[in-house]
C-alpha cells in the first residue's frame, strides 16, 4: 500500500468489496457504507485484513428521514519503510444505518473493547440498543433521565417551560407582520 490519498482509498473499496457495502468521499473523509447485519463483519474484517486496528470513536447522527447512523473512525498508523523517517496512516469512517423506531444494531465490543464506552454513550444519547453489549448501562445522565437528547426530535424541558428567545410566533402561534 501507498502512502497518501490512495492508500485510505484502497483500503475503503477493499472493506466495501469485502462486506456488501460502498465506498464514498475523497481522501480526507472516505466513508465505507455497510448494512447492520455486516456491522461486526466489517470492521472485523477491518482490523485483521486491512491493518486498521486504531479505534478512535464511535457514534451515531440522526438523519430523521434515513434513520440513525452508527459511524466507527478507524485508522492504521505504522512504520514507512526504511529511511522514510515517519509512518503512514491511513484511516475511514465504516457507517451503518438503523431504524429510528427499533434502533438496535450488535456491538463491536468483542472486535474493539474500546467500543464500550462509546457504544453506551451513543445508547444513552441516541436510544441505540447494542445488542450483546456486556454492560449498557447509563454513563453520562442523571438517575431517572427519560428520553435520548440528541435525537433531532428531543423537546429540551427548558424549552416547554418558557418560550423560545428567538421564537418569531405570537402567542396566538402566528407569524407577526
Amino acid at each position: 500500500m501507498s502512502a497518501g490519498p490512495t492508500a485510505s482509498a484502497d483500503l475503503a473499496a477493499l472493506l466495501a468489496q469485502r462486506c456488501g457495502g460502498s465506498a464514498s468521499g475523497g481522501a480526507g473523509d472516505l466513508t465505507v457504507d455497510v448494512p447492520a447485519d455486516r456491522w461486526v463483519q466489517a470492521l472485523t474484517v477491518a482490523r485483521d485484513d486491512l491493518g486498521l486496528n486504531f479505534f478512535d470513536w464511535l457514534s451515531a447522527v440522526d438523519d430523521v428521514d434515513a434513520g440513525l447512523s452508527v459511524v466507527c473512525h478507524l485508522a492504521t498508523v505504522r512504520p514507512e519503510p526504511a529511511g522514510a523517517g515517519g509512518r503512514l496512516v491511513g484511516h475511514l469512517l465504516v457507517r451503518t444505518v438503523v431504524s429510528q423506531r427499533s434502533p438496535a444494531l450488535a456491538t463491536a465490543t468483542s472486535v474493539f473493547a474500546g467500543a464500550s464506552w462509546h457504544e453506551r454513550e451513543t445508547w444513552e444519547m441516541f436510544g441505540i440498543d447494542f445488542t450483546g453489549h456486556p454492560n449498557l448501562v447509563p454513563l453520562l445522565l442523571p438517575d431517572g433521565f427519560v428520553g435520548q437528547p440528541l435525537r433531532k426530535g428531543f423537546q429540551l424541558q427548558a424549552r416547554v417551560q418558557r418560550p423560545w428567545p428567538g421564537d418569531k410566533t405570537s402567542a396566538a402561534g402566528q407569524v407577526p407582520r
